[in-house]
């Protein structure tokens, strides 16, 4: 009995699984704004001695504790994103859309643990500021994150518009607006400051779109079957 009941049923995703979309964008838009305003003008103007200051370090600090748990979240939005699509997906897009997603956390995650790294050797007033680990951490962390992760983040947006507009479960207006968030992330990201905000931006009307989707009634025809 309990074999026929595991086999008729199928485990749901639950309802709040949903809601991981949306802390991830908050969590993530968080972590760059906090970047962005401790270090404005990119990883060229960061130096040992711009960082005596407590409250930009404070700040950097802050953005890089944020990070882990927006990955974690992140994962769950892919799976929330997998369970809406279903059996149906294309094996061939539905790869790419899972590995860019996991090269895109792996490389937030090494980001963020290099520049954890630069921080807790340049910061304590007193070091030298022509510290070559230094010059090299702040360099490979930033590019790290705008060229490479951004770019993983862009090939995510891109396979889920196109994986959900091909299955019929996005609307046309959302899939346009997932192929714009790509190009952003693609080719400007890595040069025009705060244009990393779209991808949080995206993953959150995607959640919320998803959550409005899955509260809708059923159709008759469904319960009759």
């Amino acid at each position: 009995m309990a074999t026929q009941r595991t086999k008729g049923h199928a485990l749901q995703t639950p309802r709040a699984a949903g809601l991981a979309g949306v802390v991830f964008a908050v969590l993530l838009a968080a972590a760059i704004i906090l970047i962005r305003l401790a270090i404005p003008e990119g990883a060229d103007a960061v130096t040992i001695r711009g960082f005596d200051d407590s409250s930009r370090r404070n700040a950097v600090k802050t953005a890089l504790a944020l990070v882990p748990f927006a990955g974690i979240f992140f994962l769950w939005f892919v799976g929330v994103l997998r369970a809406h699509v279903g059996d149906a997906e294309d094996k061939f897009i539905a790869t790419v859309f899972l590995g860019s997603g996991l090269i895109f956390v792996a490389s937030m995650f090494a980001a963020a643990a290099a520049a954890g790294g630069v921080l807790s050797v340049g910061a304590p007033a007193g070091n030298d500021p022509g510290l070559p680990s230094w010059d090299f951490g702040r360099h490979f962390a930033y590019t790290l994150l705008t060229d490479y992760a951004m770019r993983m983040a862009a090939v995510f947006t891109l396979t889920t518009s196109t994986l959900g507009y091909r299955l019929g479960i996005f609307s046309r207006w959302l899939t346009l607006l997932g192929l714009l968030v790509a190009v952003t992330l693609l080719f400007v990201a890595a040069t025009v400051a705060w244009s990393e905000l779209v991808f949080p931006l995206w993953s959150l009307i995607v959640s919320i779109y998803i959550l409005v989707v899955s509260r809708a009634p059923e159709p008759d025809g469904g319960k009759a079957a």
